[in-house]
């Protein structure tokens, strides 16, 4: 095999069957040294499939996994140089934290002059240098996360891999606990494999995400290119917020798209993916933000896509509020996320207002499966 020195974990056309059922399907990934790498999907994607054939407990019936450029097939999880933290850290109740941490340095028969040392460096890198001798239910959550860290961290592994591990922590910490990890792997530098069905988990901590379904990779970019640049309809749905209409293409080329909506509705969008033709079934997908929103129709006449509608709610979040609008011709409901300007404070139920949008900043994609709203396990 060729060593590739700058990627410490390589999947290659992976593939695993359960009986006629194929869990993961061809997949392929690479990580590069130092790296945060998530894997994002709804439960049931393959995502869990995916991280336990990498730590060795589970082996793929084709492809490849290398890690530091060596193939580790065959190779049992604890030959392998990983380590894997649980959404249930699995710690031990009845020892101290740095009888936690050390547990794995026994286990691998290390010099008992190493372990006290190691141990410290550990619980100083997860900036808990003095937690050594408490208990674990003395521990925050937070805190009994940093320590699952560190008990990996001891063992200098080539790659870290967490199972969805804020799944457990209540909202308030998991939030705190995104930032926490993402600046926690930038200190640490060992390369995090992150599996998560949340997608603000993977938009905020990662430098590189792949958007799993179906045992497949929808799309593999940063949290930015997926975001504004999805490249199937799945990817636009399930990452961030979208307004969506269905329609029938009357015109389209390989740039962008004239469709009808089922409710008659003439749209213009940017094609995401293959030319689209007359004829074809799409799905228009226009993010919260990028849509304008006036109470005069001048405001955005000269916009490509425009409708008119009411004040149908208004959701106060700051900077990110959120107008939802009844459109006037059919009744459907289109959310428009704007800053807190005076305008919005102005903003009344049932106040007429005008929509606009260009056709970059809508994306046209074949209409196939349904799309999972975002976030939803």
């Amino acid at each position: 095999a060729c060593m590739n020195d700058n990627l410490d974990l390589e999947c290659i056309d992976l593939v695993k069957r359960f009986g006629a059922f194929t869990a993961v399907d061809g997949v392929s990934l690479s990580a590069p040294r130092g790296s945060f790498f998530s894997i994002l999907g709804p439960s049931g994607c393959g995502k869990t499939t995916l991280l336990r054939m990498i730590a060795g407990f589970q082996s793929p019936d084709a492809g490849d996994i290398r890690i530091k450029g060596r193939s580790v097939l065959g190779v049992a999880p604890n030959r392998r140089n990983v380590n894997m933290i649980f959404q249930h850290l699995a710690l031990f109740p009845m020892m101290t934290v740095a009888e936690n941490v050390a547990y794995g340095l026994q286990c691998h028969g290390t010099p008992k002059a190493e372990i006290g040392p190691k141990v410290a460096a550990a619980l100083a890198r997860v900036d808990l240098p003095d937690a050594g001798p408490k208990r674990i239910d003395q521990l925050s959550g937070g805190q009994k996360q940093r320590i699952a860290i560190a008990r990996c961290l001891v063992l200098e592994p080539d790659l870290l891999l967490l199972d969805e591990p804020l799944g457990a922590l209540d909202l308030k910490l998991r939030e705190h606990m995104k930032v926490e990890l993402k600046q926690l792997q930038q200190k640490i530098g060992t390369t995090f494999v992150y599996i998560t069905h949340d997608q603000s988990e993977a938009l905020v901590m990662s430098d590189q995400v792949a958007v799993m379904n179906h045992g497949r990779f929808e799309q593999i970019g940063s949290p930015q290119e997926l975001y504004y640049n999805p490249r199937t309809a799945f990817v636009a749905g399930f990452v961030g917020d979208a307004n969506r209409w269905r329609g029938r293409v009357e015109a389209g080329d390989a740039k962008s798209a004239k469709a009808i909506t089922g409710d008659g509705i003439a749209l213009t969008a940017a094609t995401a993916g293959d030319p689209l033709s007359a004829g074809d079934e799409v799905e228009i997908f226009v993010r919260p933000e990028s849509i304008s929103l006036t109470l005069d129709e001048k405001g955005v006449a000269d916009l490509d896509n425009r409708l008119s509608g009411q004040v149908e709610n208004l959701l106060f979040n700051g900077a990110n509020s959120t107008v939802q609008v009844r459109d006037g011709q059919t009744g459907g409901e289109v959310m428009v996320r704007m800053p807190q300007t005076a305008e919005f404070a102005n903003l009344a139920h049932g106040a007429p207002v005008y929509l606009g949008w260009n056709n970059d900043q809508a994306k046209c994609f074949p209409a196939g499966e349904d799309i999972p709203s975002s976030g939803e396990e």
